[in-house]
């Protein structure tokens, strides 16, 4: 017979508000400072907050009951708020819209790629590839404000999506009218994934081959009219379908297109670059890459959205451990999980990740912004001193925000996920936020360039500077650790940590210099394979993909770099009362990713074995060190209630009694559908079965 428990023995149960208000009395840094400092100034803090709450007051802007709508209802939700979001973004300043959208794609971002497709894609391949008279006509046709123009970016085909230059759609001059004829001439031409091309688009520029005369000259874009912009009615040639339902951001209404001999004007090719003559002489530019700068842009924004993304995952993971308690000593309150160290590890250092993120993806856009701004102060003739710089600065910021681009993603899909992880059994809901939340974010590790194709890009740029360096040919400023390996040899006497203790294996220099050696020596390495595969006599291009394995490698170890050297310059121009939390958030990164890939410290010689025991001391002592700013760190993150849009990620703690009444007001009791039908004929049925006619040869026995 079982004694039981004294009931006094059992577990005190904590107010749940007042376990998350426990976390704000001290934090060791001012946080509304550090809202300032991550927003880039109190004037962006106040839009942003101001942005937030027309949002939440909005009826259009509801998102709570997202997970309950079909798709029909997700589509169609989502084109209802394209007026106001449009009218919004020609009337109000161009920053001012950056910030929103910056917001909706936290906030709903199906509705934000369904919004970008246009303002993003189509009309930034306008702005960028447009001469400007041909930009002034799709302007007046309504191509910015959405009057009249509706477009979609059509790249992707059913056979080919990275491959840009092996796309299968033709535009063929037709000299005699002057014409391009687009063609889809087999199935693998179809455009595929075109968002908006289901339901919406008027419009797509097309990226398809020229051919001009017999002779092809690669991919360029072509504005074609999809459908009749007073009709709808789809366009004489023009083939559209619906993708349906897919993984995430139902909002967008992607779609396939096949053409079947479409005419468009001659002036319909944008010819900024590539230009084609009326009697068919084909002007190439002098610099073709320069064509590739405004491509560029997508990558860019989503480094900055890996990093908002991951912030909201960050908020609602460790507030909902500040306040959910289970285990504990009998009698009193059950321990919290940021409490248990094991908690601590699965969360801070994610913490770390999404502050490195926010300070490298804020570098990537000024240096993207600079960039832009110098390719658009060339000449018409693009030869000189400054077209030389603008092609170095163009192929170093291709590159940079290729890693990045593949980096951040693959890191906020992991942050997200493990977050969601760290719920429990509530992550699994819809209502909470994250399980979504990870379905939507997917498609970064793949659009705009899929993450393994863009590392391996990277790779090569870092090959080809190191080779470079060698001939003597100056390295950027976020490749200066190479100087080491610039012998003819490509050899490097490695540098080694000279300290033992904990502070001295993890003092932030420390750290930045230990990342820079291991990044070398996986260049290094890569440039060994490259010459490898030169030695057995393939050609360069074969030799790149010899040494692909060891290229992405390289590329992985290069972009920790980047990070870690981005999050010290922030660190060294951060406010003083800022410094010490944002110096320990830099160390747990740098530490944390080291001890994650120690042996590529011990093959560099840099870490004995000793020393990386050192270092996994440290990062036991920084999570323990973050935790006790754990929650302030997601209040500087400066996302409201409404924001989050989790009852587990409340900023009062209140998360029970909110995720109740959410899940009760979203799926009231009813009488259950398919009781007759169904359930009851399963309850009624009888198990006898008929014996069969009586044997004679039983009767016998």
């Amino acid at each position: 017979m079982s004694s039981g428990t004294d009931v006094r023995l059992l577990p005190k149960v904590a107010n749940p508000m007042e376990s998350i208000s426990e976390e704000r009395k001290a934090p060791s840094f001012p946080v509304r400072d550090l809202t300032y400092w991550i927003d880039g100034g109190k004037r962006v803090t106040e839009m942003k907050e101001r942005i937030m709450l027309e949002f939440e007051r909005d009826p259009l802007w509801r998102i709570n009951d997202h997970p309950n709508l079909t798709l029909a209802e997700t589509r169609e939700r989502a084109m209802s708020k394209v007026r106001r979001l449009a009218d919004l973004a020609v009337s109000r300043p161009l920053d001012e819209t950056m910030l929103r959208l910056s917001i909706v794609s936290v906030l709903d971002p199906g509705f934000w790629t369904r919004f970008g497709v246009h303002f993003g894609l189509f009309f930034g391949a306008l702005q960028g590839q447009a001469t400007a008279s041909q930009l002034a006509y799709w302007m007046e046709k309504g191509a910015l404000s959405m009057q009249g123009i509706t477009g979609c970016f059509g790249m992707t085909e059913l056979g080919h999506g990275s491959n840009v230059a092996g796309l299968e759609t033709t535009a063929t001059l037709d000299e005699k009218t002057d014409e391009f004829v687009v063609h889809s001439p087999t199935l693998t031409a179809t455009k595929w994934w075109i968002g908006g091309a289901a339901h919406t688009a008027t419009h797509c520029a097309v990226y398809a081959q020229l051919i001009v005369k017999g002779k092809c000259y690669g991919t360029k874009t072509f504005v074609v009219q999809l459908r009749d912009t007073q009709t709808f009615q789809l366009m004489a040639g023009v083939n559209i379908g619906d993708l349906g339902k897919k993984m995430g951001r139902d909002q967008i209404d992607n779609g396939w297109i096949r053409f079947t001999y479409v005419r468009i004007p001659r002036s319909n090719m944008l010819m900024k670059h590539t230009k084609v003559t009326r009697a068919g002489d084909v002007i190439a530019p002098p610099l073709a890459q320069l064509a590739y700068g405004a491509l560029i842009q997508g990558r860019v924004s989503m480094v900055s959205d890996s990093a908002n993304v991951a912030k909201r995952a960050l908020t609602i993971a460790t507030r909902y451990a500040s306040v959910r308690r289970q285990f504990g000593q009998g009698g009193e309150s059950e321990t919290k999980l940021l409490d248990y160290p094991i908690h601590q590890h699965r969360l801070l250092p994610l913490m770390a990740q999404t502050f490195a993120m926010i300070f490298a993806a804020r570098e990537m856009t000024a240096n993207y912004q600079h960039l832009m701004g110098e390719l658009g102060e060339l000449g018409e003739d693009n030869q000189g001193a400054a077209v030389q710089g603008a092609i170095k600065n163009l192929k170093e910021t291709h590159a940079t925000s290729a890693g990045l681009k593949a980096f951040c993603t693959w890191m906020c899909l992991n942050i997200i996920d493990q977050c969601r992880q760290s719920l429990g059994g509530h992550g699994y809901s819809a209502y909470t936020g994250l399980s979504q939340a990870y379905s939507d974010f997917a498609v970064h590790c793949t659009w705009e360039g899929d993450n393994t194709i863009l590392t391996l890009q990277c790779g090569r740029y870092l090959v080809a500077t190191a080779l470079d360096a060698r001939k003597g040919q100056p390295l950027p400023d976020n490749l200066a650790y190479l100087k080491d390996t610039v012998s003819a040899d490509g050899s490097a006497a490695p540098k080694a940590c000279k300290g033992d203790s904990a502070d001295q294996v993890s003092a932030l220099a420390t750290l930045t210099a230990a990342w820079s050696s291991v990044a070398a020596n996986a260049i290094r390495s890569a440039v060994r394979d490259f010459e490898t595969g030169l030695a057995k006599g393939l050609s360069k291009d074969n030799a790149y993909e010899f040494s692909s394995a060891a290229r992405l490698h390289a590329a992985r170890m290069h972009t920790y770099t980047y990070l870690l050297q981005r999050f010290a310059a922030q660190v060294d121009q951060s406010p003083a009362a800022l410094r010490p939390v944002l110096t320990l958030l830099a160390r747990l990164f740098g530490a944390h990713s080291a001890v994650q890939h120690s042996g590529e410290f011990l093959q560099a010689g840099f870490y004995s074995g000793a020393q990386v025991d050192a270092l996994k001391a440290f990062v036991n002592t920084a999570c323990a060190d973050v935790r006790k700013d754990g929650v302030p760190l997601t209040d500087a993150f400066g996302y409201t209630d409404y924001m989050v849009n989790s009852p587990l990620g409340r900023y009062d703690g209140n998360v029970y009694e909110k995720y109740f009444d959410i899940v009760t007001s979203l799926n009231p009791a009813k009488p259950v559908p398919y009781f007759d039908s169904l359930i009851k004929p399963l309850l009624e049925r009888t198990t006898d079965t008929d014996a069969g006619p009586e044997l004679e040869i039983d009767q016998e026995e």
